[in-house]
């Protein structure tokens, strides 16, 4: 096939340029009618039509579309491929519904995104949770060892599927192979969240994709890595395991009937982009030379910071997620906080880190950020802070492998209240308590509350940590089960 080729962002341009009158949705009428003359907007808003004669259907692909999503298909190498314009959230969610039915047992990587809980409740399943191992440089969970799994696996036998992440939200990647030739030795499927690596077909140095691995499913953020629009996703099926006919069906279901032609048009040309890349070999090298330089110039004229890596060789680190620490007492915040103020917006921090995703780009002048970075280094320190008195992701201790005591449709017939954190250690919660990003709870549904969940969400609050639960921000309040009354 032609990866040189984009049949969607094509068949838009020749609509474009045909000068067309619109009397169909959307309202703006091809950037006609808006609120004030903004041009950018205006150019923008030609992109955004419907499904016109010659521009096909998301949900019944024939023409154009059909034409891009066997591109990326034949890049990536899976059997089928779909374009997700709701995001990786939308993608986890039908994988999830499409294979795994009320009451099956699926044992779940317990740092997984928030979206794959809520597949999990959507599904009424019976979610075993395997727990990450920790590590000590990196300060944050990491993965799921092949022995946990093990574990999880003898157990429980009979589990319709695994779901894991991979790689991490740091970029931690590691050996997923073993445990995906483990889970299909017993049967069962294996569904990835691959979020974060959907530039990984690039191959070395990058870590090797989830579908070269022989997992199922793998559901990438195209927008998180490569130059697509936000939300613009990719689901992969690799194999005969999945079910083509049900991710389908789902995707109808959850995907908008009037999906957005900028973002479809955007994950043709992100194909077209990495797919250009793999082809000239040169310019990869030149963007992985650049990467490491920028590395290296961080290490060697800013001593104020420094590179984090994992304390464990079984990691394989992304070389674009660049995990920057401080090293003269400054929090994750506060650095991300100095950075903001010279211009450099970062993806995420937490208490420890802060979490730049570069460029997969050989065009980028780091020479002008690094000289920003120094900038924002060496201003006086007011505040010193000591975090090795931080509590730790780590004092949360959960058991390797653990089973809620009641499954989604109990929890679902018990009342709620909202307490007082402090007063609801021993409960058990009724919300998801999650810390965004990254977007993985601290505690969910029917685990059980503790003086160390407390501590850990005081802490981050007070320091700075984004929630999305209103009521634990405002008022440290949290909702509960009602306990009995005997």
């Amino acid at each position: 096939m032609n990866h040189m080729d984009t049949p969607l962002y094509n068949a838009l341009l020749e609509h474009i340029h045909k000068s067309p009158i619109s009397f169909h949705v959307p309202g703006h009428k091809n950037g006609v009618v808006m609120a004030n003359d903004n041009s950018d907007f205006r150019n923008l808003y030609k992109y955004d039509v419907t499904e016109l004669a010659g521009l096909d259907d998301l949900h019944a692909p024939t023409g154009c579309i059909a034409k891009a999503e066997s591109l990326a298909s034949d890049y990536y190498g899976s059997e089928k491929t779909f374009f997700l314009v709701n995001g990786s959230t939308v993608g986890n969610l039908a994988m999830i519904l499409a294979h795994c039915n009320e009451n099956d047992t699926v044992l779940v990587q317990r740092n997984c995104h928030k979206s794959v809980f809520h597949g999990l409740q959507l599904a009424g399943v019976d979610p075993v949770y395997v727990a990450p191992e920790y590590d000590k440089s990196m300060k944050v969970s990491g993965a799921v060892t092949l022995e946990t799994m093990k574990e999880a696996v003898t157990v429980y036998p009979y589990a319709k599927a695994v779901i894991l992440t991979y790689p991490n939200y740091y970029g931690m990647a590691y050996d997923i192979k073993s445990i995906i030739e483990l889970a299909h030795s017993h049967d069962m499927l294996v569904l990835i969240d691959e979020a974060h690596g959907a530039h990984f077909a690039l191959g070395g140095p990058f870590p090797p994709s989830a579908i070269t691995l022989g997992a199922d499913v793998v559901v990438q953020s195209a927008h998180k890595t490569l130059p697509a629009m936000t939300m613009g996703s990719f689901l992969h099926i690799k194999g005969n395991r999945a079910s083509q006919k049900a991710i389908k069906t789902y995707l109808h279901m959850l995907q908008s009937s009037s999906p957005s032609y900028p973002i479809m048009a955007s994950l043709d040309l992100a194909r077209f982009y990495i797919a250009s890349i793999h082809r000239d070999k040169e310019k990869f090298h030149k963007i992985v030379t650049m990467i490491e330089a920028f590395k290296e110039n961080i290490i060697n004229e800013i001593p104020e910071i420094k590179i984090a890596t994992a304390h464990s060789e079984d990691y394989k680190q992304d070389i674009l997620k660049l995990v920057l620490q401080s090293g003269n007492g400054l929090s994750g915040y506060d650095l991300q906080s100095r950075l903001q103020s010279v211009g450099i917006f970062v993806e995420m921090a937490d208490f420890y880190n802060v979490v730049l995703v570069l460029p997969l780009s050989d065009s980028y002048e780091y020479t002008h950020i690094l000289s920003r970075m120094k900038k924002a280094l060496k201003a006086e320190i007011h505040e010193m802070r000591d975090v090795t008195k931080a509590p730790i992701e780590q004092a949360v201790k959960i058991p390797k492998v653990s089973k809620p005591k009641l499954t989604f449709k109990e929890l679902s017939m018990l009342e709620t209240e909202h307490l007082h954190m402090k007063n609801a250690v021993g409960r058990m919660c009724a919300e998801a308590i999650i810390p965004y990003p990254p977007g993985i709870p601290i505690i969910t549904l029917g685990e059980t509350f503790t003086i160390d969940h407390v501590l850990l969400i005081e802490h981050l609050i007070q320091n700075g940590g984004n929630f999305q639960n209103e009521s634990i921000v405002q008022a440290n309040v949290v909702q509960v089960y009602k306990e009995k009354t005997k």
